[in-house]
């Protein structure tokens, strides 16, 4: 491919809208366009990227057994219905009418199709195991999309989904799953690392992710060093050490005049945020919740959302708070009536806490559960943090931002029961097929790979993802032996199999080599008539400073052997 030719042209101004590497780096080197919020169109060169991706992933899911299949984009919404999943997804869910105002989804994921299609397809025990997949358009209506292509709300996933006759042989699909995964971001020079995750809309019993570790990371990792622990911190856990306060005491009321936050409580009565009781207000699918945590924690909403098992949570305005005659910084579990109580855990580990009093600069001191007040369900709704003491080990957590780069999930029964995917076993008995399911978002593989592939002139590239492996710059296009020699090799190393982005424009050195940096093509070939007095070209690894003399002679032979290391 010439450079005069390629459609996308590279800019020299960092785009100001973009609030990531790679985000910048794409629009910058001219790979990606946006039409609107979270819709990109990908130019040529960032195309060849993701193709090359996906022909790795294709690779590794055919090498597990995976067959590849392609389902509609357009889904029925009854069939969304049908498991209750319309609900879940909420409004990130697209729905459209056809002209017979029939409701349809424009698919965020594929379970309820492929589910409805292997119930027509498989009857007996010895059509499973089964794996199937497809790279296909995704549709989410994402609230705020952002990083370019990492949260987008039109994409191509690679789902593949896994039908078993049991558990045990699930979690063989789902190993082996695993496995190729890894081989996956392997192949692509994306180092990724294996957290535990909630399932979300997804559903299911069993989840993980893979994270690139990076600074922009939109998620937080919780992990220990110790022993390997780690998870997404929506689904981190960690140990609440006991709270010492000796026999429960009598309480009493105390005066806090204008002390409302807990850091201003706890300073005022000189105890520690540990010992107190914090409470914050949600609102779950229309309806208000107290949620009670020891004072030194924060609630994790995912915990929370799954606990109240709804479909949208939000916190509360003063103005809801307010109206259901509740004190706002004097708040209480103690005496409440009439509102559904939530209580973290945390709660248990301690005695005589500080909590509200339920009316202005009035608190109480001595509160313990059960003895003062009950809570409608309690559960792990807190947050983990870095310092905290690991749930495996008792070590020490620490935190790292990352990039999820694939999902996977043990979904069991529940979408094949729904959907009347069954199977006969050995001895006769109808039994549903029990499920996995496997994601990997392509873009942001992409993005990922640039987030962590780059330096300050621009990306770069691992070979096996790269546009085009070799950047063909001569310089001095004036001069006639230059512009021979180029042509001449430029077909010489396309002949010999070879990826060549030449680079044919009449511009200055110094444009042409800032492009080439900018675009990451690994290797850069210079022609000069400098160069050509030696016989030679200059040779240099886009991760490397300096660049070689290599003779023209044997030069294909050469570059073959650096693209093929």
């Amino acid at each position: 491919m010439r450079i005069s030719k390629l459609f996308g042209k590279t800019q020299r101004e960092t785009p100001a809208e973009a609030d990531t590497v790679s985000h910048q780096l794409l629009l910058k080197a001219g790979m990606i366009s946006q039409l609107a919020a979270g819709v990109y169109s990908y130019l040529p060169l960032a195309w060849r990227v993701l193709k090359k991706i996906e022909a790795i992933i294709r690779e590794e899911m055919d090498g597990a057994g995976g067959q590849e299949l392609n389902m509609p984009v357009l889904q029925p919404l009854e069939l969304w219905q049908q498991t209750g999943r319309d609900k879940a997804f909420g409004k990130g869910m697209l729905v459209l009418s056809d002209r017979k105002e029939r409701k349809l989804v424009l698919g965020p994921t594929h379970e309820e199709v492929v589910t409805s299609l292997v119930s027509h397809n498989v009857q007996s025990y010895r059509d499973l195991p089964l794996l199937l997949y497809q790279l296909q358009t995704k549709f989410r209506d994402e609230p705020r999309p952002r990083a370019g292509l990492i949260r987008v709300r039109e994409f191509i996933m690679k789902d593949l989904y896994s039908f078993d006759a049991d558990d045990d042989s699930l979690a063989q699909s789902y190993d082996k799953m695993l496995q190729a995964y890894r081989n996956i971001y392997a192949r692509c020079g994306l180092p990724a690392t294996l957290v535990e995750a909630d399932s979300g809309a997804i559903g299911g019993k069993d989840s993980h992710e893979f994270m690139a570790l990076v600074e922009s990371g939109e998620d937080e990792i919780i992990y220990c060093n110790s022993c390997g622990y780690a998870a997404n911190v929506e689904k981190a856990q960690s140990i609440k050490d006991g709270v010492a306060g000796g026999k429960p005491l009598p309480v009493e009321e105390v005066s806090t005049p204008g002390k409302t936050s807990i850091e201003e409580v706890a300073g005022f009565l000189k105890v520690l945020p540990s010992h107190t009781i914090k409470a914050v207000f949600h609102v779950a699918d229309g309806k208000l919740a107290f949620v009670v945590i020891r004072g030194d924690l924060e609630v994790n909403e995912v915990k929370l959302k799954n606990v109240l098992r709804c479909t949208e949570l939000r916190m509360a305005t003063e103005a809801e708070v307010k109206e259901a005659g509740i004190v706002a910084g004097s708040a209480s579990p103690v005496g409440i009536k009439g509102i559904k109580v939530v209580a973290d855990d945390s709660i248990t580990t301690g005695v005589n806490f500080v909590a509200g009093a339920n009316k202005p600069d009035t608190h109480l001191r001595n509160v313990n559960y059960p003895r003062d007040f009950t809570a409608d369900m309690v559960a792990d709704i807190a947050r983990a943090s870095a310092g905290h003491r690991c749930p495996t080990c008792e070590s020490k957590l620490l935190s790292a931002r990352g990039i999820e780069v694939g999902h996977v999930f043990k979904l069991g029964t529940f979408l094949s029961e729904k959907l009347g995917a069954f199977y006969v076993d050995a001895s006769g008995v109808s039994r549903p097929i029990v499920m996995g399911c496997y994601g990997i978002g392509v873009g942001r593989v992409l993005a990922a790979i640039i987030e962590l592939n780059h330096d300050n002139k621009g990306i770069v590239w691992p070979l096996s993802v790269a546009p085009y492996h070799i950047c063909l710059c001569p310089l001095f296009m004036e001069n006639p032996k230059v512009v021979a020699a180029a042509e001449s090799l430029h077909d010489e190393l396309e002949a010999a199999g070879m990826e060549v982005l030449f680079d044919d424009r009449d511009e200055s050195p110094g444009v042409k080599f800032n492009d080439a940096d900018l675009l990451g093509i690994p290797l850069r070939v210079t022609i000069s008539p400098r160069t050509l007095e030696k016989s030679s070209v200059e040779v240099k690894r886009r991760s490397e400073k300096s660049p070689e003399l290599v003779p023209v002679e044997g030069l294909a032979a050469r570059l073959k052997e650096l693209i093929e290391v």
